[in-house]
């Protein structure tokens, strides 16, 4: 399902009333943004964001890191967010990009009870009102993870659809600075997971240059071999080329 994506976002809620609008300038479909990272991006200070984690933030974080920690037998005494990237930097450290990805897998099946994604999939099948919840939801519930986002319009197949997020800066790329890390330890589970759990195909399409992404609803993903993101060479400055002197963009 290609998207072309209009010039303009609206409130994530605004999926339910479906106002008439006029319409607006189209982009081209997007299945992958071919920015390199930029040659003068060498300086950690790459991270501006400051975040205020919120009790349920914590909450969320920390069952996640916990998840993670637990499908990987590494543990860390870290909290917070701090935790979160630890355990994933010492999964890319300890294990080869298809085994970061299962890693990944396995996590969130811990994180996520397996009765409450059935049901989830079993009410809501794929359709358009599937996808724009899935995007709304995602903006709500997720930005602890990634960071603020938006949910933004697209037109597919002559339909206008409520199914983009656009994370501005993805929190959790600007932490660990490490394109290996977003692709093995995010972008390509994460598709996956989504996937087969509700039955909704998702595209991730990061941008390297500005860190922001394009989560797609209802667009299948490239393949693998064919992902430009997967191609990328990682930042001058990658926290997991300095701590471990891994390969990690490859």
């Amino acid at each position: 399902m290609d998207a072309k994506f209009l010039s303009h976002s609206r409130s994530p809620f605004s999926t339910l009333s479906h106002r008439r609008h006029t319409c607006k300038p189209v982009c081209t479909p997007i299945h992958a943004v071919l920015t390199r990272p930029s040659q003068d991006i060498i300086q950690e200070a790459r991270k501006t964001s400051v975040y205020n984690d919120k009790w349920f933030d914590l909450i969320a974080i920390n069952h996640l890191s916990k998840s993670v920690q637990a499908a990987t037998g590494l543990r860390n005494s870290m909290s917070g967010y701090e935790s979160l990237v630890e355990a994933a930097r010492v999964a890319s450290q300890k294990f080869n990009p298809i085994q970061q990805r299962e890693v990944v897998i396995d996590a969130l099946e811990r994180a996520f009870p397996r009765p409450i994604l059935y049901l989830i999939r079993t009410m809501m099948p794929p359709s358009k009102f599937a996808r724009e919840y899935f995007a709304a939801f995602t903006t709500v519930f997720f930005a602890w993870l990634v960071g603020p986002c938006e949910v933004r319009e697209s037109e597919a197949d002559g339909r206008r659809e409520m199914n983009v997020v656009h994370i501005k800066k993805c929190r959790f790329l600007e932490e660990t600075n490490c394109v290996g890390m977003c692709t093995n330890l995010c972008k390509i589970p994460s598709q996956t997971f989504i996937k087969d759990s509700f039955g909704i195909p998702v595209n991730m399409v990061p941008n390297f240059e500005d860190m922001s992404c394009q989560m797609i609803f209802g667009q299948e993903p490239l393949a693998v071999t064919d992902d430009p993101a997967l191609n990328q060479p990682c930042y001058k400055l990658c926290k997991a080329k300095q701590k471990h002197s891994t390969k990690c963009s490859t």
